[in-house]
Formats: C-alpha cells, sequence, structure tokens
C-alpha cells in the first residue's frame, strides 16, 4: 500500500477523521494561546487531580456539594502551607547556598591547583589553569543567571499573584461545576467519536493513577530524604530533601542530577570522611528505596513505556512546555502509544469499508 493508498483508506474512516481534528485543535491551542491559558491549564490539572479523591468520596455516599467543598478546603490548607509555610524556607536556603558558592568554588580550585604536584605525569600546570580559568567563567555567568532570574522575577510579582489568587478561583469553579462544563464543550464535538473515547478512556486511567503515584512518591522520598538529611546534620536539608523529592518526576536524569548535587554540598561541608560516607550510604538507601519498592508499589503496570521512549518523551516535550512538558512527558508518551495501539489498520479499514 502506498502513502496515497494509505492516506485515502485512514481519510475514508469518520472516527479517525474525527480523532485527528481534535488532536490538531489541541495541539493549536497549545501552540497559539496556550502561554497566556497557563493559569487555566494549572487550574484545569490540579482540579483533574482533586476529582478523583471527590469520586472517592462520592462511592461512599457523599454528596458531590460536600466533597467538592471538603476536598477543596483541604486543598488550600496544602496550598497555604506551600505559600506561607515552605516556600520562604526554599527562598532562604538558596540564598544561603548561592552566597556560599564563591567559596566551594575557591575550594575546589585550591584542589585542583595541587594536581600537579601530586600527579604531575598526569596534569601539567596549563591544564590546570585552563581548568580553574573554564570554572571561574562559568560561575560569573552562573552569577549574572542568578541576578537576571531575580530581576524577573522582581518584574514577574504581577504573574506571581494573578496565579496565587486566580488558580485556587478557577479549580473551584472546574470541580463544582464539572457537569455544566463537559456539557457545554460535547456540544462542540462531533457524533461518532468512539475511537477517541476508547483512547481517552485508556489514558484517563493511566495517567490518573501515574498523577496520584507519582504525587505520593515525591512526598515519600521528600520525606524520607529530609529526615536522613536533618539528622546526619547536612547544610540545606529543606532545600536538598525536596531538590530529591521532585527529582522522581524526571526519571534516570532527576537521580542522577539530585545525587551529585547533594554529594557536592556533603563533600564541601565534611570533606573525605566518615559524614560524607553516611550521607552517601544514606543517598543510595533512598534512591533504591525508591526504585525497588515505591515505583513498583505506586506505579506497576500504570505505564507500559521502554526506557528509551521514556527519555525521548522528556527530552522532546521538556524542550517544547518547559517543566509542565518533563513532568507530563510521560502521559502524553502513554497518549501517543494509546493512539498508535487504538488506531485502526489496514484489515480493520478494510472490513469497515
Amino acid at each position: 500500500m502506498d502513502i496515497l493508498q494509505w492516506i485515502k483508506h485512514h481519510l475514508a474512516d469518520r472516527q479517525v477523521v474525527a480523532l485527528l481534528l481534535l488532536l490538531g485543535f489541541i495541539v493549536v491551542v497549545f501552540l497559539t494561546v496556550g502561554r497566556f491559558l497557563t493559569p487555566i491549564i494549572v487550574s484545569l490539572v490540579l482540579a483533574y487531580l482533586l476529582e478523583g479523591l471527590i469520586q472517592q468520596l462520592e462511592k461512599f455516599k457523599v454528596p458531590r456539594f460536600v466533597a467538592v467543598n471538603s476536598v477543596f478546603i483541604v486543598f488550600m490548607l496544602a496550598f497555604l502551607f506551600l505559600l506561607l509555610g515552605l516556600a520562604p524556607k526554599l527562598y532562604r536556603q538558596i540564598g544561603q547556598l548561592v552566597q556560599s558558592m564563591p567559596r566551594m568554588v575557591a575550594a575546589w580550585q585550591d584542589r585542583l591547583l595541587l594536581l600537579p604536584e601530586k600527579y604531575p605525569e598526569v596534569f601539567t600546570e596549563n591544564q590546570v589553569n585552563m581548568i580553574v580559568d573554564s570554572i571561574s567563567t562559568q560561575i560569573g555567568r552562573l552569577s549574572q543567571n542568578i541576578l537576571s532570574v531575580s530581576m524577573a522575577s522582581v518584574l514577574g510579582l504581577i504573574e506571581v499573584v494573578v496565579y496565587i489568587v486566580l488558580v485556587p478561583v478557577v479549580v473551584y469553579f472546574f470541580l463544582k461545576d464539572k457537569d455544566k462544563i463537559l456539557i457545554y464543550f460535547y456540544r462542540f464535538l462531533p457524533e461518532n467519536i468512539d475511537l477517541a473515547g476508547r483512547i481517552w478512556k485508556d489514558v484517563n486511567h493511566k495517567t490518573a493513577r501515574f498523577i496520584q503515584g507519582k504525587i505520593w512518591e515525591t512526598l515519600i522520598v521528600w520525606g524520607v530524604s529530609y529526615v536522613a538529611f536533618f539528622l546526619l546534620g547536612l547544610q540545606y536539608s529543606i532545600l536538598l530533601s525536596f531538590l530529591v523529592g521532585i527529582s522522581v518526576i524526571v526519571p534516570y536524569v532527576g537521580a542522577t542530577v539530585s545525587t551529585v548535587i547533594v554529594l557536592l554540598v556533603a563533600f564541601f561541608q565534611w570533606g573525605w570522611g566518615a559524614h560524607f560516607a553516611y550521607i552517601s550510604i544514606a543517598l543510595l538507601f533512598i534512591l533504591v528505596l525508591d526504585a525497588n519498592l515505591l515505583v513498583p508499589l505506586l506505579l506497576s503496570e500504570i505505564v507500559n513505556l521502554h526506557p528509551l521512549a521514556i527519555i525521548i518523551g522528556i527530552l522532546v516535550f521538556g524542550g517544547m512546555w518547559g517543566i509542565w512538558g518533563v513532568f507530563f512527558a510521560i502521559p502524553l508518551a502513554t497518549l501517543i502509544n494509546a493512539i498508535i495501539r487504538a488506531w485502526p489498520s489496514a484489515k480493520q479499514l478494510e472490513k469497515s469499508g
């Protein structure tokens, strides 16, 4: 079957055409006005997550109005804790870490300058000087980037306030008027969308369980990391444990980056010694716990994707939509996989024709 025949066969199926139009419309909206609709998209994602809790309450015969308001109150308490309790501490420790970076870099430079004396057959003074100059240049650029980010944060203060005020309000209306909103949008959909319905049913089930599992995985890894770092006396324990917690969102890459950062901070605090070994063992235990207990327990059989497909998804969607693309890389890859599996084959099209 050549390309023209393939297109003719598939475009003859109304369900395929309806699915292509629906997907095309969603992609166009995201690429054109997605940046302006970010608060709405964030609210929609949060409402989608909270809807699962509401449905659990409804199974116990709790009226939807009571369930919506109860879940929303819990959501607002968690939101205020993150905003007023956690965010200031994270911001403070980020500032402390940035201020201590020159001292850390100076310590590294001192150690690098000793390499020609210890290993003259491997390192020369010119090589070490080039490395030191390169590090100094990169630190200077990093400082400029941090300054520019700080200025951008000040300039974007109004946008942050809009998020803080608007998102909870929109989330509440999404939950409260869910049925009315769905009925309104169903009016614009074609009647025969069985193919899209099958794909959505598959993706919806897996995505909901995946996101809920990732949230629990993040909270558990974050909590265990904070307890371990705090008891061992590691500096910036709140910030570093938070970093280890959110690193589980990005498979493979996140764990590597967070491990390097934690070990670098531990090395600068204690150098080679018992405390550094304890931190290394604790971090190894957390990573093993996550990979061999939490992931199989919380995420088993939710997403059946090859690791290479996950990495490609992270690179592609992360490059397109930043942190949101990274977070939803696996659900989006699952959507593509579901479309491929549900896509009618040539034999099915011939039978239907």
